[in-house]
């Protein structure tokens, strides 16, 4: 099987490898449901030490810039309340944090969560938290262009490995919103 972006040594899709995935990707992927078929979600064996974004590209290919996407953990908070959110941008922009999260999430004050609840809340490696999986009250706000995508990259729970799968399925996740402008430019 070859990857429909990128060129990588070991592709396999997704279902065919569970075992390779944290448990809730694993498990989304076992019980996957829209219109994007559960084997059109592709699994790609990569080096953990090139997982972040500036190393992964400077190592698998700049190409695959334009064709990434980053998912971060959010906490907004208001009068005492706490709602952990994930945000899915472009690789090549940032999370608009004190503007567009935190009006979807009508809080008072956002940030990005400490690294030990991220993993923590959501069972995933840091550096390889992906939508896929995250706890179904999760809000898991969407940047257009990354659904706009034909396909898109993205973390698949662990630093070891890659999913890449239609930008379109990312918006049909449990909790998914797409919102304009989620991710600005760096």
């Amino acid at each position: 099987m070859r990857a429909p972006i990128g060129t990588f040594d070991h592709v396999l899709a997704a279902p065919e490898a569970l075992d390779l995935l944290t448990r809730p990707v694993a498990d989304a992927v076992r019980n996957w449901r829209g219109t994007v078929p559960a084997q059109d979600l592709i699994h790609v064996d990569t080096d953990p030490e090139w997982a972040d974004t500036a190393t992964f590209v400077e190592h698998y290919g700049p190409d695959l810039l334009d064709a990434s996407a980053n998912c971060v953990v959010v906490a907004g908070k208001r009068g005492g309340e706490t709602t952990l959110a994930a945000c899915v941008v472009l690789s090549a922009t940032k999370v608009d944090v004190n503007g567009a999260v935190r009006r979807q999430l009508g809080a008072r004050k956002a940030s990005f969560a400490p690294m030990d609840t991220a993993t923590g809340e959501s069972g995933m490696e840091y550096g390889g938290i992906t939508p896929i999986g995250l706890p179904a009250d999760w809000p898991v706000l969407v940047d257009a262009a990354v659904v706009d995508l034909p396909h898109v990259l993205i973390g698949s729970g662990t630093r070891r490995g890659k999913l890449i799968v239609p930008g379109k399925a990312l918006s049909e996740l449990p909790g998914a919103v797409v919102v304009e402008g989620l991710g600005v430019t760096v």
